[in-house]
């Protein structure tokens, strides 16, 4: 384990301007629907964020920001659109923000991320900040549930696939895990030392092309319970803050994305204001 007098310099943050998508993507059986406009309520409460804690004014009206507009009841269609527009956008920006919709939308994008890797001949690597793993065996159309599982199937390699945070999993999940040796950060390890273990992360991704995948669940639900399956005993707002701040000063970060916050019944506001200071400390 690396110490403040030895850990490795991953390299400065490049000069880059973001592209922020939103992707309004459902399949999670019904469970999550209010996610569909989490996008548009997140860049809504951007606009109350003046500045980053990096000091960088937040300028709304001059972010690269798009939308993906999918149908979600043709499920063919949405994961063919998300992952056909996700494929354009790899190709042509430094580093891409996506905004769910649901974790499904990870499949598509995934997909896409594992194609631009091949086509470019870089390592891809997947960080998944979840409070469950997402590994049941997949139907035609992976909901929320089976992303992960299914991605792997289409062909990303386990050995760079990075779970953290997860605390609720299934007894099949379990044995998934443990028969390919998928690695995993659990929240313990993060509390214990929170410096270190994102020192780790952020080794685990060095030399390799990267996503990150945020589900909003890996948080506590004291901070964020307008989610589709909230969980006690995850991180605080402040631990993600500072891991997602740490991880974007990565040089080889391509993607993030920021899935599951259910603004429609977010009655206290508080679950899309966290969702938005993260985006604002992102970009």
């Amino acid at each position: 384990m690396q110490t403040k007098k030895n850990r490795r310099f991953f390299g400065p943050q490049k000069s880059q301007i973001s592209a922020v998508i939103k992707v309004p993507g459902l399949n999670n059986l019904g469970k999550n629907n209010g996610c569909r406009n989490a996008g548009n309520a997140l860049i809504s409460e951007l606009i109350n964020i003046r500045n980053n804690e990096k000091g960088k004014k937040i300028e709304v009206e001059k972010l690269d920001l798009e939308e993906t507009h999918v149908n979600n009841n043709n499920l063919d269609e949405q994961e063919e659109l998300i992952c056909e527009n996700a494929l354009d956008v790899f190709k042509k920006q430094d580093k891409i923000i996506f905004l769910g919709g649901d974790h499904s939308i990870t499949y598509s994008t995934g997909k896409a991320f594992l194609d631009f890797c091949e086509n470019e001949k870089k390592m891809p690597c997947l960080i998944v900040f979840d409070a469950h793993v997402d590994l049941m065996p997949p139907v035609k159309n992976p909901t929320h549930e089976e992303w992960l599982r299914a991605l792997i199937e289409e062909g990303f390699p386990i050995e760079n696939i990075l779970i953290v945070g997860a605390r609720n999993i299934y007894s099949q999940e379990r044995d998934f895990l443990k028969e390919n040796k998928i690695k995993q950060i659990s929240v313990n390890q993060l509390n214990e030392n929170l410096e270190e273990m994102t020192d780790i992360i952020m080794e685990f991704a060095s030399g390799k092309e990267l996503y990150v995948s945020l589900d909003i669940d890996v948080i506590d639900a004291s901070f964020a319970s307008s989610t589709g399956y909230p969980e006690t005993g995850g991180l605080s707002s402040r631990q993600i803050i500072y891991i997602m701040q740490r991880m974007n000063m990565m040089k080889n970060l391509k993607a993030i994305d920021i899935v599951e916050i259910n603004s429609r019944d977010d009655k206290t506001g508080l679950t899309v204001k966290l969702g938005a200071k993260i985006l604002a400390e992102l970009l």
